[in-house]
This record gives C-alpha cells, structure tokens and sequence, in this order.
C-alpha cells in the first residue's frame, strides 16, 4: 500500500465519521446558531485541533499506552465527563438565568463569551478529554501505516486529513446554519439551544463517568 492509497482509504473513513452527528457537531451548531460566525469557526477548528493532536498521539504510542494502563484511562474519563458536566450545566444554567420577555440585547452573549479563543478552547478541550476519540485513532491508523512510513509523519499526515475534513463538514453546517439563524433568531428559541445542547452535553458526561467506574467481577 502506498502512501496516497493509505490516505485515499483514510479519508473514506474519516469521512464518513465526520458525517455522523455527535457532540462534536452539537457543539458546532450550537456555536453558530447563538454565537458569533468567528467563534463557531474557532469551535471547529478547536475540535480538528484535538483530533490532530490524539492522531499524532496514536502513530507515536502515547494512546496505546493510555489503553494499556487501565488507572490512565479512567482518569482521562473521568476527567472528560466532569468536563462535559459542567460544560453542559454552565448552558443550562446560564439559559434559565436569562430574563422572558427581556429586550433580546438582554440575551446577547457579552464580548468574553463570543471571544474565538474560548470557541477554540472548547472544541479542543471536549475532544481531547474524550478517551474514545484516541481509541479510534488507535484502532485505525496502524491498518493505514505503509511500510517503510514514519509512524509519526504519517499519523500526523492522516489525522491532518480528518481534521481537514471535519472542518470542512462543519463548514457546510456553519453557512447553513448562519442562514437558518435569520429564522431562529429569537431569544426563545436560543435558549432552547443553549439547554438542548447542555443536555446533550452532560448525557455524554454521564456516559463518560459510567465508563469511568471500574466494573465489578
């Protein structure tokens, strides 16, 4: 296999996995339905970003050492679902906060929170405290790694493709979204965003901490 077939039949994968919807793309809609197109932009890349950085991970060993030690894993885990708790809750609560029936300016998010470096940091920091994003990067870059490749150079280069390609679905959701906006834009409806999105955000925690607990027997 050559380096262009291995990228070639990555890319079928890695597309077919940024199709599929999850936290990553609630957390893009979210961004671009109640923030500013920046800050959804940001938020995107922060996922892409975490996604590069567990693929280099994964080709030069880091993740496969997470997997092996079980202590390591559920760490990470539940480190992850804490994360997304209180990701999730802090939507919620700053949602029932807001006053019904105030002018919508009441409702804009303030200057710090549409900053793109918190967008970033969100995407970012919920991929890469989310251990199953790594598993999959374990699973499947080895089966694309051609002989005589550098393990890291060519996870680097695939897990660059999946970013490339997350990023460029979540494009397509950022302009139509922007274009929806003109249809949500009501105080409303952006806060049932903002507590859709949360829930979904803290099932995931919840999930995560389940994973977390060591099984009995």
């Amino acid at each position: 296999m050559s380096v262009l077939d291995a990228v070639l039949a990555f890319a079928v994968v890695a597309g077919l996995l940024a199709l599929v919807p999850g936290l990553d793309t609630a957390l893009v809609l979210r961004s671009t339905l109640t923030r500013t197109r920046p800050y959804a932009w940001a938020t995107a890349l922060g996922v892409a970003s975490g996604a590069m950085v567990w693929g280099v991970a994964a080709a030069a060993g880091v993740s496969a050492l997470l997997a092996a030690s079980e202590v390591a894993y559920r760490l990470l885990t539940a480190a992850g679902a804490v994360y997304m708790i209180w990701l999730g809750a802090s939507m919620l609560v700053r949602s029932f906060r807001r006053t019904p029936g105030a002018p919508e300016a009441a409702d804009a998010a303030p200057p710090a929170a549409d900053s793109p470096w918190r967008g970033w940091l969100t995407g970012a920091g919920t991929n890469l405290l989310n251990p199953k994003v790594g598993v999959f990067y374990i699973a499947t870059i080895p089966q694309f790694l051609p002989e005589g490749t550098s393990p890291l150079l060519m996870g680097a280069l695939l897990a660059a493709v999946h970013g490339a390609l997350t990023v460029a679905w979540f494009g397509v959701l950022i302009t139509g979204g922007r274009w929806a906006r003109r249809w949500l834009a009501s105080p409303r409806v952006m806060r049932g965003i903002d507590r859709v999105t949360g829930l979904v955000l803290i099932g995931f925690g919840v999930a995560l901490a389940v994973d977390a607990v060591p099984s009995r027997g």
